[in-house]
């Protein structure tokens, strides 16, 4: 079965939803395959970084209340093993990072990069808008330095990405994450680990019925 995970990097909710999901996965006795589609909560370009919290705080009431919003989160995430330290975060337009993800995908490291970019952005505090970051993040998970950057410093990727963010909303993709299970059914929101395997297995009865 085919799963497609429409996520930002820069999503709280959308890395604890792939950690419950690999959890669902391991107890599922089907074969998967995992394709990660971009999504963006805020395309707003950001022309410096600045703490993550202070840009949340603009957004939803004050630093208090982003605060707030940052420790909720953080204890779920713990749930799963996920260190959240909003107090290191930077805000960053994304776009940049989905390229990143296209060119590891066409190179068989999508997961490892995906991983590593939320890792960056949520627990190293570093600024997943920036090429020299994203270059640097690219060799750790095993991909060529000089392609990559040659590839994040170019046009490559740009228009697929762009269309990919279009077709998203286009289908409807309103909030992330977002799983497609076998092209046609949704499960929208980061799940308990055994929401997820209940539906895994119930898609795989409807696909097997035809």
């Amino acid at each position: 079965m085919e799963i497609e995970i429409y996520a930002d990097v820069a999503c709280p909710w959308c890395w604890i939803g792939k950690r419950r999901l690999e959890q669902a996965i391991e107890s599922y006795d089907g074969k998967v395959t995992v394709r990660y589609r971009p999504f963006q909560l805020d395309p707003t370009p950001v022309t410096e970084p600045r703490p993550l919290l202070d840009a949340l705080g603009d957004k939803f009431g004050g630093r208090d209340k982003a605060d707030q919003m940052a420790a909720h989160v953080s204890g779920i995430a713990a749930g799963v093993g996920l260190d959240l330290r909003f107090d290191r975060a930077v805000a960053a337009n994304t776009f940049d990072a989905h390229r990143l993800v296209r060119f590891a995908a066409e190179r068989g490291r999508a997961d490892e990069m995906v991983e590593r970019l939320y890792r960056a952005h949520f627990a190293d505090g570093l600024d997943v808008g920036s090429i020299d970051a994203l270059v640097a993040l690219a060799a750790e998970v095993g991909l060529d330095e000089t392609e990559a950057r040659g590839y994040l410093e170019s046009n490559l990727g740009r228009r697929e990405v762009a269309a990919e963010l279009t077709a998203a909303h286009q289908l409807g993709v309103s909030s992330v994450p977002t799983f497609v299970l076998a092209g046609k059914y949704a499960v929208t929101g980061a799940q308990e680990p055994e929401t997820m395997l209940a539906a895994l297995r119930e898609v795989a009865q409807r696909e097997a019925a035809g």
